[in-house]
């Protein structure tokens, strides 16, 4: 944008786009890195070259606004040079719905393309592509690392639905929180996802056996967290399959105080 006739860089966007795939408007909210001196408590950073992209994943009760309102990201990656890619992902566990639209395909595929058309800037290489995410997002960010690891070289789960077919096996034994249908809206019949695309034990499985390049992963769960049984087993699972896995957990349950000071330790492991 122009002021009085200088340049004036701009460092968090709001971007409104049509989806080809999705078939209609959504919506991302994007940090670039800006250079800067005399912010008070910020100090920028604008490195030359590509810059490397980290996409940030909500869980089920939010959108993609969350990250800025739950944590202080932009002040976060400001040192180091880097671009935040923020997408609302409905409540579609970044899924080719059953019963609803196509969000793995958009996000996988459409949306990077998307983000590095707008922003040329942004590197291609897989390498500097991280996928993170918190609950449904942590899934959805697993699954992008293991199931487009050609894209996203990263991925971080912050207390993530990792084993999702066992999560629903417990909610619809004892289903209070959504109506009958919704689960299977997303995913089909319940029983079915055990062995298919949308189990993540499945892709790290694949992914071996096709013996291409494995994402370098990171997860991390509080002890009194209702997933945390969930990801241990899944860590285990992983480890049993010759992956490297940077996991870690400590006091802490299912909530945004606990995962805006992990999300600082994801991006130092991702960078550093």
């Amino acid at each position: 944008m122009m002021n009085g006739g200088r340049k004036k860089k701009m460092a968090l966007l709001h971007v409104d786009f049509f989806s080809e795939v999705l078939e209609k408007c959504t919506s991302m909210d994007v940090i670039l890195p800006q250079n800067t001196k005399n912010q008070i408590g910020l100090k920028g950073n604008a490195r030359n070259g590509k810059y490397k992209t980290a996409y940030l994943l909500h869980g089920m009760s939010d959108d993609q606004t969350i990250w800025q309102r739950r944590t202080s990201i932009e002040r976060y990656v400001s040192e180091y040079g880097i671009a935040v890619v923020m997408p609302d992902g409905g409540l579609s566990f970044y899924t080719d719905m059953c019963y609803g639209l196509p969000y793995w395909t958009f996000f996988s595929v459409e949306l990077p393309k998307i983000c590095r058309e707008f922003f040329p800037q942004m590197s291609d290489r897989k390498e500097d592509t991280l996928a993170a995410g918190v609950s449904m997002g942590g899934y959805g960010a697993w699954k992008l690392g293991l199931g487009a690891s050609e894209t996203f070289g990263a991925a971080a789960a912050l207390s993530g639905v990792l084993d999702v077919s066992r999560r629903l096996k417990e909610k619809t034994a004892n289903p209070v929180q959504k109506p009958s249908g919704f689960w299977e809206g997303i995913f089909g019949d319940p029983d079915g996802i055990e062995g298919s695309f949308n189990d993540l034990k499945y892709l790290a499985r694949r992914l071996k056996e096709e013996r291409k390049p494995v994402p370098r992963l990171f997860s991390w769960c509080g002890e009194e967290d209702f997933l945390y049984q969930n990801n241990i087993d899944m860590w285990q699972e992983m480890k049993s399959l010759g992956y490297i896995v940077e996991t870690r957990s400590g006091k802490g349950d299912h909530q945004w105080k606990y995962w805006d000071q992990e999300i600082q330790t994801i991006l130092k492991w991702w960078l550093e």
